[in-house]
């Protein structure tokens, strides 16, 4: 027996989900929203989840083996398996079988895949130009985008309407937009531009190794190794739009963002602090001394917020995960906790409320005696925890 097959033997996992699922997203079987945390069955045949990510009513799940399975709304062939329907189960995406994919992510209407090999394949609504394959047609099957045959794409991710592409290399990282560019949201000219169908260039990062993308909304966001964050697209609590990256002046370190419609959460290295950038529909932080003016370093920001979130002193944030207006966060202590926008019950305390402050979610009523690690992912309206039990050896 290999080590391989000893960590299997060591390990259970669970998926649990909650809050809008009126298109099949919450996996459920049921077309009907979930105020509380539901127990999915529909997965543990597929064997153990390691990577999720929620769109605007998909979800893309992405196994250790490397096998795709998506399901919620299909109608712009986002599931990519070859219609235009939902999907209330879990199905793989035969297109990829033949493929080890690494990474996935889940925009608005589209989806995007990312194989060992460093090829990339996307399918769902490509009227804005975010699939990248040049032109501005919709696909119900997973393609290659052929712009990367030749180059080893690393990440993707997927916003509203545009779509960002990570690339590492000798000789030096390159983030590449295309989709639509209206908010500046491409990054790839400091001029206002409406959409492009093939990739290009994201200027302003070419001296910046960097760890990590997102897309959300408008929001586009880029992580360095040496901890600084560059937002770019849509500008936080009435700032201006950004048309091309914009590192945050700030002394922080951070190694962890997440990008909502209208926030951003960023935690730091050393401490596990969180702070929110925005955020001002739902979910703001209202304590003043909390707040921190920080200003992008463009000449015409009218400079975004950013505030700490109270109440974690001494605690550690292993991870944040943002939706459309909803925030979510897992603490060193095993907790969960929600709050934001809450409309569809996508904080899973039971009702529809809104949370101006992180509330703890109750998974479990008796929560079993193993070592247990969890990760959080939000949709727009929606939310999914992957738990993870470590059994006594």
């Amino acid at each position: 027996m290999d080590n391989h097959e000893n960590e299997r033997n060591e390990e259970s996992k669970e998926v649990w989900s909650w809050g809008a699922g009126t298109d099949g997203q919450l996996g459920t079987g049921k077309l009907q929203d979930e105020h509380f945390p539901q127990l999915l069955s529909s997965l543990s045949s597929f064997g153990p989840i390691s990577l999720l990510s929620c769109g605007g009513a998909h979800v893309i799940a992405l196994t250790t083996g490397g096998r795709v399975l998506t399901w919620g709304r299909g109608t712009s062939g986002q599931l990519g398996h070859g219609d235009m329907v939902n999907s209330l189960q879990p199905k793989p995406v035969e297109l990829l079988e033949s493929s080890t994919i690494t990474h996935v992510s889940a925009g608005w209407n589209h989806s995007g895949f990312v194989s060992d090999t460093g090829g990339l394949f996307t399918c769902g609504d490509g009227s804005f130009g975010q699939l990248g394959h040049g032109d501005y047609k919709s696909h119900c099957f997973p393609v290659k985008v052929s712009y990367f045959l030749t180059k080893h794409v690393e990440q993707l991710a997927c916003g509203m309407r545009h779509s960002l592409v990570l690339l590492k290399g000798h000789s030096g990282d390159q983030v590449y937009g295309f989709g639509s560019g209206k908010r500046g949201q491409l990054g790839i000219s400091k001029e206002k531009i409406g959409s492009v169908s093939l990739p290009q260039i994201t200027i302003g990062l070419e001296d910046a190794k960097m760890i990590s993308i997102h897309a959300n909304g408008d929001h586009s966001a880029a992580l360095s190794a040496d901890g600084n964050l560059y937002t770019w697209g849509r500008g936080f609590s009435g700032s201006s739009d950004a048309y091309y990256p914009q590192c945050l002046t700030s002394s922080l370190s951070f190694t962890q963002a997440a990008l909502g419609w209208n926030h951003a959460l960023l935690s730091t290295a050393r401490d596990g602090e969180v702070f929110m950038l925005g955020g001002n529909h739902h979910g703001v932080l209202s304590d003043s001394q909390k707040m921190t003016p920080v200003k992008h370093l463009s000449e015409d920001s009218k400079g975004a917020i950013m505030e700490k979130i109270a109440g974690f002193d001494g605690i550690k944030i292993l991870q944040i995960a943002a939706g459309a207006e909803h925030s979510a966060l897992v603490t060193e202590n095993g907790l969960i906790m929600t709050w934001g926008w809450g409309e569809h019950g996508q904080l899973g305390l039971g009702n529809t409320d809104d949370e101006t402050s992180p509330q703890v979610v109750r998974l479990d009523p008796n929560p079993p005696n193993k070592l247990t690690t969890s990760k959080i992912y939000c949709g727009s309206g929606f939310t999914f925890v992957v738990k993870t039990h470590c059994l006594p050896s």
